[in-house]
C-alpha cells in the first residue's frame, strides 16, 4: 500500500501488474505501508485500474514520526510523512508526561495501539520525544526511524564494549608480525573519522629464476654474457584494521554488527556498525598508536602485475593521518608549505609518497594496456554550518592522492579473490555483466 498526500492511494500488486489506483474513500480504513488484497472494480477512462480493500492481510510495526499538537482539547500527532493521511490520536495515558503542554509542538515518535478503521482515527502513545521541529541535526534523528537505522546497541554489546581494552595488550601482538617500525601512514579525506586502512610503498628488486649465460656463436675466449637475476618492482603494504580479533563470531557485538550490516554516514554524523570504543579506537588505525592489522603484503613489478603475494596478522604504527588534499599538495610541490609542515612534524612524507605515486604509474600503465574503462563520475559534499544546518552542496574533487589509494586497494582486493580462489574457499564475487548489444550500438 502506498500512500499519497492527497489523500489516494494505490495498492503495489505482488504479480508485477499495474497499480491498483485507490480513491480517498478507500483510503480510511487503512495507511501507508499496509500489506493488503484487492480487488478491481472499474477501469476508469485511460483504461487504469481502480481497486477495492477486501483485507489487511499486515500492518508494518514501524513507528510514525510526527508532531504532537491539541486541537479542542483532543491530543493528536500530525505525522512527519503526508502519505499516512491520518492524524493520529494520542489518549491522555498515551502522552507518557504528567504536563503535556511542555512537549507541545515537538517531534515525537509514536507506537499504534489501534488502526484507523472507517469510522475512526488510529490511536497511538508516545515512545520518544526528539526535540523542536527546527532543533539542528533534526532531519537526522528523524531519518534514523522513519527508516528503521538501528542506532541502539544491544545490553550484551555495551557489557561487551566494555570489558574491552582501552589500548592493544602485550598479550594481543603474539604471533603477529610486528611492523610497528614501518612507516604506514593512513590517507582519508579531511571529515574522516575513523581509519580502516593504511599503505606503505618502497622500491623492490624483484628476483628472476637464474638464467643460464648466453653462449656466443664465435669460439672466441671472451666472457659470456649473463642474464639480469633481478627486475625492478615494488613491495606494496596495504594493512586493514584487525576488527575480527575483538569482534567474535556470534557474540553480541557482532548480531547488532550483522544486524547494522555497515555504519550509516549523515552530515556531521555517523550511525557506527560497531561501538565506538571499537570503530573510532581499537579498530581505527590511528596514528602514533599500536593497531592490530592484516596485512597484504605485495611485490607488483614495473609493468603493473603482482609477482607475488601474501596475507599475515601483524601489528603497526601508523607514522601519519594524512588526507588527500595535503597528500595532492605534497605531490605537486615536495618543497612547498605542506611538505615543509609534515617534515617539522617529525615525518618525511615525500619520499614515502613518491614511492606510492610511482607504484601507482604502474597500476595506471597495466589498467590502461588491459583497457579498463576508467568512470570519472563528481561526487558531491554536504558543508554544514556550525548549528549543522546544510549551508551548501559542492562537487567533490577527485586529486591523485584518492587514485592512489584506489589503486592500492584494488590491488590488495584482487589479491584476496585469487587467495579465496587458490584455496578452494566459496566466496562472494561481484561480477560485472558485459554490455548488451543495444547499449554497444548507443555508445558507438
Amino acid at each position: 500500500m502506498l500512500g499519497h498526500r492527497d489523500g489516494h492511494g494505490f495498492v503495489q500488486r505482488d504479480d508485477g501488474e499495474s497499480d491498483l489506483y485507490l480513491q480517498q474513500g478507500e483510503m480510511r480504513a487503512v495507511m501507508h505501508g499496509d500489506k493488503v488484497r484487492a480487488r478491481v472494480v472499474r477501469l476508469d477512462k485511460k483504461g487504469r485500474a481502480e481497486g477495492r480493500v477486501t483485507e489487511i492481510i499486515q500492518r508494518p510495526a514501524v513507528p510514525i514520526i510526527g508532531r504532537l499538537l491539541q486541537e479542542a482539547g483532543v491530543w493528536l500527532v500530525a505525522p512527519e510523512d503526508k502519505r499516512y493521511g491520518h492524524d493520529i490520536l494520542i489518549p491522555k495515558a498515551g502522552l507518557g508526561v504528567k504536563d503535556a503542554t511542555a512537549i507541545q509542538g515537538k517531534v515525537v515518535v509514536v507506537q499504534l495501539t489501534e488502526p484507523p478503521s472507517l469510522y475512526g482515527q488510529p490511536v497511538g502513545r508516545i515512545t520518544e520525544v526528539l526535540g523542536g521541529i527546527d532543533d539542528p541535526g533534526m532531519e537526522i534523528e528523524i531519518a534514523v526511524r522513519k527508516y528503521s537505522v538501528p542506532h541502539l546497541f544491544s545490553d550484551g554489546n555495551l557489557a561487551q564494549t566494555k570489558a574491552l581494552p582501552d589500548k592493544v595488550l602485550a598479550a594481543d601482538k603474539k604471533g603477529r608480525v610486528d611492523l610497528t617500525d614501518v612507516p604506514l601512514i593512513t590517507i582519508d579525506g579531511e571529515d574522516a573519522r575513523d581509519f580502516d586502512d593504511a599503505v606503505y610503498c618502497e622500491p623492490f628488486d624483484i628476483p628472476l629464476e637464474k638464467a643460464a649465460p648466453l653462449v656466443p656463436k664465435s669460439r672466441s675466449r671472451k666472457t659470456a654474457p649473463t642474464m639480469p637475476t633481478t627486475e625492478p618492482g615494488w613491495r606494496l603494504l596495504v594493512a586493514i584494521a584487525d576488527v575480527s580479533h575483538y569482534v567474535q563470531n556470534g557474540s553480541a557485538i557482532d548480531a547488532d554488527a550483522y544486524e547494522r550490516a555497515t555504519s550509516v554516514y549523515f552530515p556531521r554524523r555517523v550511525i557506527p556498525m560497531l561501538p565506538e570504543k571499537l570503530s573510532n579506537g581499537l579498530c581505527s588505525l590511528n596514528p602514533a598508536l599500536d593497531r592490530l592489522c592484516m596485512v597484504c603484503d605485495m611485490v607488483i613489478a614495473a609493468d603493473g602485475v603482482v609477482r607475488a603475494y601474501q596475507f599475515y596478522p601483524a601489528v603497526m604504527h601508523s607514522q601519519a593521518r594524512m588526507t588527500y588534499n595535503e597528500v595532492a599538495a605534497i605531490l605537486a610541490n615536495t618543497k612547498g608549505l605542506e611538505a615543509t609542515k609534515r617534515k617539522a612534524m617529525g615525518f618525511d612524507a615525500v619520499p614515502h609518497l613518491e614511492n606510492l605515486h610511482g607504484l601507482w604509474r604502474c597500476l595506471v600503465g597495466a589498467r590502461n594496456r588491459r583497457g579498463a574503462v576508467d568512470f570519472e563520475t563528481t561526487e558531491t559534499q554536504i558543508v554544514c554550518d556550525d548549528s549543522g544546518r546544510i549551508e551548501k552542496i559542492v562537487p567533490r574533487t577527485r586529486n591523485d592522492a584518492h587514485k592512489i589509494i584506489e589503486e592500492a586497494m584494488l590491488a590488495a582486493n584482487v589479491c584476496s579473490a585469487d587467495f579465496i580462489a587458490q584455496a578452494g574457499h566459496a566466496g562472494l564475487y561481484r561480477v560485472h555483466e558485459g554490455p548488451t548489444p543495444p547499449k554497444q550500438e548507443a555508445l558507438k
